[in-house]
């Protein structure tokens, strides 16, 4: 069975707006920010646009355990201990906090940079601000009988200099350290895969890199596909997104990646642009189509 197919989604004018806005495209998934993602501080949730997101999210046809929420860009939680570090493991309990309030069963995070000091330091701050994160929102979580205990994805990066998380090894040993497992998983990008040096352009190389996430991560813990192509060449190390089909990924290799067993019955998040070539509706049916073929 194929997964729910969606989009990252606008929340302008209300988080319940997001629903409408995904149901306008026929996503059975959809990705959202809980607020500005280019800020630090957040609005309050709405208690009515709570009770409107759910109430329009339950009368839809899109499966409520295939939404997922994006953390914000600003935060980076493989920094060293400053300022900054203390601000984004803030933003990533509050996130916790909110995506519970709003009954969304995932929170997507990027793993960040260490900023020069060596991947074993970021490795390490990147664990303590999710193992913190988790316990911190326990006791909010079991007060208020309306939260849900939300899982943690952790994001493959594309191999920018400094990155954490760039390789299935580097992700699958940031899993081994953290504390309750159960709360965590990947989302695998697919335009990160692909510069961070991962072919995928064939149903061979997909193969093979799928194998390699099961040795490296486990297939247990993959959860949600971002499905985007790449404008850069493979190992680029370049996080630039582009339509499928339409990048250095190519369409062969998206058909292998739908068609894979272990990627079926997972959600589907596209993050491509939207331009004179192809909108957001192209985009979704030309996937469509290729999970046909």
């Amino acid at each position: 069975m194929t997964g729910c197919l969606g989009f990252h989604v606008s929340i302008a004018g209300g988080i319940a707006n997001s629903v409408d806005n995904a149901k306008k495209i026929g996503c059975t998934a959809f990705q959202i920010f809980t607020r500005n993602p280019r800020g630090w501080i957040g609005k309050e949730l709405d208690p009515d646009d709570v009770r409107s997101f759910r109430k329009k999210l339950d009368e839809s046809k899109i499966n409520p355990e295939s939404v997922v929420v994006h953390m914000p860009y600003l935060p980076n939680l493989s920094a060293p201990d400053g300022v900054g570090y203390e601000k984004s493991v803030e933003i990533l309990l509050e996130e916790l906090i909110r995506c519970g309030v709003l009954q969304i069963p995932y929170l997507v995070i990027h793993l960040g940079s260490h900023l020069g000091e060596g991947s074993a330091n970021g490795i390490s701050q990147l664990v303590k601000a999710c193992n913190n994160s988790i316990e911190k929102s326990k006791s909010t979580i079991q007060s208020t009988k309306k939260l849900r205990n939300v899982k943690i994805l952790l994001e493959n990066s594309a191999g920018q200099s400094n990155s954490v998380g760039a390789t299935f090894k580097e992700v699958g040993h940031i899993i081994e350290m953290l504390d309750a497992k159960q709360r965590f998983g990947v989302c695998l990008d697919t335009c990160h895969s692909f510069a961070a040096g991962y072919d995928i352009r064939d149903r061979v190389e997909v193969d093979k890199t799928i194998e390699d996430f099961d040795d490296k991560i486990g297939l247990k813990y993959l959860k949600l596909i971002h499905l985007n192509d790449s404008a850069n060449d493979i190992g680029s190390g370049l996080d630039r997104h582009e339509h499928v089909g339409l990048g250095k990924i190519g369409k062969e290799g998206f058909r292998a990646i739908l068609s894979h067993s272990s990627v079926r019955g997972h959600p589907i998040i596209m993050e491509t642009p939207i331009d004179g070539r192809r909108g957001n509706v192209e985009n979704y049916q030309y996937v469509k189509h290729l999970m046909k073929m």
